[in-house]
This record gives structure tokens, sequence and C-alpha cells, in this order.
């Protein structure tokens, strides 16, 4: 195996490091270790279920609060049925089919995520904003790939 991806993961850690992005830094050191130690077989493993391995522990810290009783169930019936609420509905519908949008831009395009990379970082450092992972980014990715698909 070539050099390529060892010098592409330490940038990437580099980029997280400087962009304050712990899980990016987080990230590439252990699939810099995963590299170093020649456990490729985990590769595929992490390519074919990471996303949604991730994707339960997010859902899992969002539905914690419920699990405790945390809530009151008339108070999220009336938020929901708001005019705050019925956005937040339309607002997650919207993000949810950009980000698979996103996921099949990523499928087609792997390397498009170096890009997205930098403009996390660029946008944490320079633009005070939160690293929420790959997904959003591409899929704003997507969304712009189309309009200028649309405009040629």
């Amino acid at each position: 195996m070539g050099k390529n991806g060892v010098i592409i993961l330490v940038i990437l850690l580099i980029m997280g490091f400087v962009g304050n992005s712990t899980l990016m830094a987080t990230a590439a050191c252990i699939l810099l270790i995963l590299r170093l130690t020649k456990l490729y077989r985990f590769f595929s493993l992490l390519e074919r279920r990471g996303l949604e391995i991730g994707l339960i522990f997010l859902m899992l810290s969002v539905l914690v609060p419920l699990a405790h009783d945390n809530v009151v169930y008339m108070e999220i019936l009336e938020k929901t049925l708001s005019p705050q609420g019925i956005l937040a509905i339309i607002g997650g519908a919207l993000a949810t089919h950009m980000n698979g949008e996103g996921l099949t831009l990523l499928k087609m395009d792997p390397q498009l995520i170096f890009g997205m990379v930098i403009g996390s970082v660029f946008g944490i450092v320079f633009l005070g904003g939160i690293p929420i992972g790959p997904l959003m980014a591409a899929g704003l990715t997507a969304l712009f790939l189309e309009v200028v698909y649309w405009f040629k």
C-alpha cells in the first residue's frame, strides 16, 4: 500500500486540531492507527456500517431525555403543533433529504470529502461554526452542484 493514505490522514488529523474539531481529529487518528497497525479488515466494516453506527449513537443522544422522562408529553404536542414546530418538521424533512443526497454524492465521488473537510475547518476557525459531520456538508454540496447543473 502506498503512503498517500497516511499523508492524507495526517493532514486531516492536523486540520482537526487546527480547526478545533476533536471528532475529525479522533476519526483521522483511529484510521491512522488502523492503517499503521495493518488492521485493514476493519476498513470494509467501517465503510459499510460506520455511518449507521454513528447515526445510532446520534439518535441515542437526542432521545435520552425521552427515556429519562425529562419531557412532558403535552408540551411536546403543543410545541410540535405550533408554528415553530411545523417549521421544525419541514426543516427536519428537508435536512434528512439533503443528507440523503449528500450520502449519494459521497458514494459516487468520495474524493469530495477532502474539500468538505477543508470547508468545515474554515467554517469552524473563521465563521465560528460547529462541526456536525460530513453529511450536511455533502448535502449542501449536492444542492450547490444541482444549481450549477441547472445553469449549464
